[in-house]
């Protein structure tokens, strides 16, 4: 079973127990929920109804935090003597995810389906 959620403007695919880096979270302690865009059951089928993933959610916890690649812009004009470097490093939060819960009455299907 795995999950699509959306966190900082991207999209990722997580499975239980996968780290990820998203970008970074304002709280760095504890358990976070994310919600599912779309989850594949174990038998592959796939859920993305918003009314269908309501009570879906995504647990993970904060690990730590990673920078990513160093970004050099330089910015420069012809013949007017305008030239203009700078530097930007993102600040991303690594994520493991916990478990992928699923509500009631989509749980008792993919269990009936995996019988």
């Amino acid at each position: 079973m795995y999950a699509i959620i959306r966190a900082g403007g991207k999209q990722a695919k997580v499975r239980s127990g996968d780290v990820i880096h998203v970008e970074r979270l304002a709280d760095t302690d504890g358990e976070i929920e994310f919600e599912p865009v779309l989850v594949v059951d174990g038998s592959g089928i796939a859920h993305s109804d918003r009314g269908v993933l309501d009570g879906a959610a995504v647990t993970a916890k904060v690990v730590g935090g990673a920078t990513g690649p160093k970004i050099r812009i330089f910015k420069y004009k012809n013949k007017t003597g305008y030239r203009r470097r700078q530097g930007h490093r993102q600040k991303y939060s690594r994520v493991e995810i916990t478990g992928i819960k699923l509500p009631d009455d989509m749980a008792v299907a993919a269990t009936s389906e995996e019988e």
